[in-house]
């Protein structure tokens, strides 16, 4: 794919319901093998976004968001390796968990909230989902879909194609 071919989306959603219905088609699509960098503010819907997609990819207990263990395993249709990264506070702390053990060579699926705060750790190739307040709605999430590298291209166009609603 070119670059000028390349598919950055968007998709805006007006309640978490509906932001959950979005992970949900995520989910649907997802290949094992896949890191996704989960961005934005506290309180955008990054874990309500995870909880769903894990449940559409069979999680059956309770998904939470690994603010204090810093990663949680869920295991469905593929393991899900759940990373949240807001505590760390310096890049050497990556090694200490295991991260880079991970996300080189994912066996699952690698979720990844606050990856913008050690870009340099991130692999060559991944997925980024970005949310964002709707200015008129305090519910409402404009959610950027985009990828580095070049692996995750199609998976990205698959998506812009399948996540309508």
């Amino acid at each position: 794919m070119e670059d000028n071919d390349r598919r950055v989306f968007t998709r805006t959603t007006q309640t978490p319901e509906e932001t959950e219905k979005l992970a949900a088609l995520v989910g649907q699509r997802v290949r094992e093998g896949t890191v996704i960098s989960l961005l934005g503010d506290l309180g955008m819907g990054k874990t309500l976004f995870v909880r769903s997609l894990a449940k559409t990819l069979g999680v059956e207990g309770e998904v939470t968001s690994p603010t204090f263990s810093l990663m949680n395993i869920y295991e469905g249709i593929c393991p899900i390796f759940h990373f949240d990264l807001y505590r760390l506070e310096k890049a050497e702390d990556l090694e200490e968990i295991g991260f880079y053990e991970y996300v080189e060579e994912p066996l699952g699926i690698v979720l990844i909230e606050w990856a913008d705060k050690f870009p340099e750790a991130m692999p060559e190739e991944y997925l980024t989902i970005a949310f964002a307040p709707l200015p008129d709605n305090p519910h409402g999430r404009l959610i950027t879909f985009d990828c580095v590298g070049k692996e995750n291209e199609e998976l990205l166009k698959e998506l812009d194609e399948f996540c309508q609603f």
